[in-house]
């Protein structure tokens, strides 16, 4: 028995995001605008990985409303439920069984030695056993689908990697099951920094923008934007080549705004506010649809919870079929022995 890698003629991959609430400007810029992009092409597999979000504590009470919230962004900003399956993590219990069975083959040295896992837990007294095994259920999720593709960050490459010598080692191990997912890294598309210039977009930093922020909200995060550290006074030429509020224009202003933009910067003729402002303008410009489809949503929700139960659905049946060829392999069919 074995599990298609992708239904009909399309490869299938798989990504999913951390429910904390609403998603924000990074989320947008970095995974969900691809997404949307990717929906006609590939097989598509989206998750909410809540299970995920459990790994270094959090309020029980406020998990249930930040799932609600970011499934209602992923729904705002174009994921389609009839060209995608969306759902949660924790309504498809395979991921979490796949990824007991992934300890059998995956050295502690290996996870010990992963960037995140060294950086988080710096964080701790006592290191949650969640976050060195986060990688494996990391790797469960995509495997579980048998995505051929994954779009990543360059900050999940050495998670992916690791994912690739899990499927490996089971392969060796067991039989040939799963394949060697690959990374699907977006040209040209660098990280994404924040508002403070310093560091990557965060909600828990403050230096993102909400995705259905209203426009007002976005100018009070835009204008606190850091720009070119050079240009003290409005006289000063600019130099946009190294102002990330330039580099935020490239994806929401047209190539003849950011050339005039360029332009008067480095002549001194436009200031770092009006720049501002007219990112500003155009971020709230091209989110606009999306604050109008999340009140729909917001004014139904129990159409948010058809569409994850549906997408839980669908998942499952893929899930089962996978698991089931996972325990024949592993030898955890005892009813084997029975005849």
């Amino acid at each position: 028995m074995t599990t298609p890698a992708s239904s009909g003629t399309k490869k299938r991959v798989f990504s999913g995001m951390q429910p904390s609430g609403e998603a924000h400007l990074g989320n947008y810029l970095g995974a969900l605008r691809r997404w949307v992009q990717m929906q006609d092409d590939w097989d598509c597999v989206w998750c909410i990985v809540d299970e995920h979000a459990i790994t270094a504590g959090g309020d029980p009470a406020e998990l249930p409303g930040n799932v609600f919230d970011l499934a209602v962004s992923y729904l705002a900003v174009g994921l389609d439920p009839e060209k995608a399956i969306i759902f949660v993590q924790s309504d498809v219990p395979e991921h979490t069984e796949l990824a007991w069975l992934f300890n059998a083959v995956t050295p502690v040295g290996d996870l010990e030695r992963m960037t995140q896992f060294k950086d988080k837990a710096q964080r701790f007294e006592s290191i949650p056993a969640g976050i060195l095994n986060y990688p494996i259920l990391q790797a469960a999720d995509i495997l579980l689908y048998k995505a051929d593709a994954v779009p990543v960050g360059e900050d999940q490459k050495q998670h992916l990697e690791l994912t690739r010598d899990i499927a490996r080692k089971f392969n060796a191990a067991y039989g040939e099951t799963f394949p060697e997912t690959e990374p699907l890294i977006e040209e040209g598309v660098g990280r994404i920094m924040g508002l403070d210039g310093e560091a990557k977009m965060s909600k828990s930093l403050g230096n993102t923008v909400p995705v259905l922020a209203e426009p007002d909200e976005i100018w009070n995060r835009v204008r606190t934007a850091v720009t070119d550290p050079q240009r003290v006074r409005k006289s000063d030429p600019g130099r946009p080549d190294v102002c990330n509020v330039f580099t935020l224009h490239g994806f929401f202003s047209d190539v003849g705004t950011r050339a005039d933009i360029d332009r008067r910067c480095r002549s001194a003729e436009i200031g770092c506010v009006d720049c501002k402002r007219i990112l500003s303008d155009n971020i709230a410009a091209a989110f606009g649809p999306f604050r109008e489809r999340a009140a729909e949503y917001h004014a139904n929700p129990r159409l948010v919870r058809e569409i994850l139960d549906d997408g839980a659905e669908r998942a499952r049946a893929i899930a089962k079929q996978t698991m089931a060829e996972v325990r024949d392999r592993m030898g955890l069919d005892w009813r084997k022995a029975t005849g």
